[in-house]
């Protein structure tokens, strides 16, 4: 048996500590035969080698940066794709799960239950947390906290989630960057009184309410207006899991303010912009993504590429993966 044929499999977000340790010594290098590489295919397979043109018989090692982007997106993607899988199987099965033939306990109790109109919406959702004695999780993107939708749906949220914190509950939300210094948030916080925690990211998954880990309400629409209310255990498991992960990656808002820190005249707001540059979207994308209008999203793709000293869109993707901002820990 040959030694590349040994070589366990693993998927190209979990490299594997041979191909580390080779990719590590073609960066020190600068490169490294074909022939030495062979036996740990996978440095091919996930991109963190590359035929050299100079050289057929060598390999030149992909930047650090560029590979871990790569990598990241690929991630990102996949769990895009999941996500809307499982709307998709959410949104089928709902219809089917009201004539499901097992008896009145599974009509009345449905894993998964369509709730139309925003009134309902809030009905549903104050009556879960009525329920509720431990933990609410929220995930709040930025949207309508601007206009009189927002406005509206504060004054309904503060009282039932002061309830929540009068029981002993606690109270952790999520909200975009562009959030931190909103007046209709701020205030929020201001006013409740009891264990809330607020904590921010560049980006956030849609809207989402985890009520004790046993409900949780999901959009089911663009517009707002038709949600999912999903009692299934593994998939409200499945939710609260996923905002523990962004919980622990976000930076902390509230009650302890964390400023972030700005690096060579880059701000962590054009670091993220960066981000999305290099994977070729457009504008429009990355100020829906990062939650801010178009022309604020310009003016920051301006400045940072005033301060790299870009003339162009494709020399400032260059200098993007140049300058090292996007690396880890950067």
């Amino acid at each position: 048996m040959s030694t590349a044929a040994a070589h366990p499999e693993h998927g190209p977000e979990d490299p594997c500590p041979e191909g580390i340790e080779l990719y590590e010594r073609a960066l020190r290098e600068g490169g490294i035969g074909r022939q030495e590489a062979s036996p740990v295919p996978c440095l091919l397979d996930t991109g963190l080698l590359r035929p050299d043109a100079r050289d057929p018989a060598q390999l030149e090692a992909v930047p650090p940066a560029l590979a871990l982007h790569r990598m990241l997106r690929a991630t990102t993607d996949r769990v895009a794709r999941e996500r809307r899988r499982e709307q998709r199987l959410a949104e089928a099965f709902a219809p089917l799960l009201r004539i499901d033939g097992r008896g009145a306990a599974a009509a009345e109790n449905p894993a998964i239950r369509v709730v139309s109109g925003t009134g309902p919406i809030n009905e549903a959702i104050t009556e879960a947390m009525a329920g509720a004695v431990r933990e609410l999780l929220c995930v709040q993107p930025n949207v309508h906290y601007s206009d009189g939708r927002g406005a509206a749906a504060q004054v309904v949220a503060m009282d039932r989630d002061q309830a929540l914190l009068d029981r002993g509950a606690r109270i952790r939300t999520l909200y975009q960057h562009t959030q931190r210094h909103m007046p209709l948030v701020l205030a929020r916080y201001e006013q409740l009184r009891g264990d809330a925690e607020a904590r921010s990211l560049d980006e956030v998954t849609d809207r989402l309410i985890v009520a004790d880990r046993t409900v949780a309400f999901i959009p089911a629409g663009e517009d707002g207006t038709v949600a999912l209310e999903v009692r299934h255990p593994a998939l409200v498991e499945f939710l609260a899991a996923t905002f523990d992960r962004l919980w622990w990656q976000a930076t902390p808002m509230y009650p302890q303010t964390v400023h972030r820190p700005s690096l060579n005249g880059i701000t962590p707001r054009q670091r993220a912009i960066a981000g999305l540059l290099v994977e070729g979207h457009t504008d429009a994308v990355i100020a829906d993504r990062l939650g801010m209008n178009i022309r604020t999203a310009r003016v920051h793709i301006a400045k940072l590429a005033a301060t790299l000293g870009s003339d162009s869109r494709a020399q400032l993707g260059y200098l993007i993966g140049r300058s090292g901002i996007l690396d880890r820990g950067a």
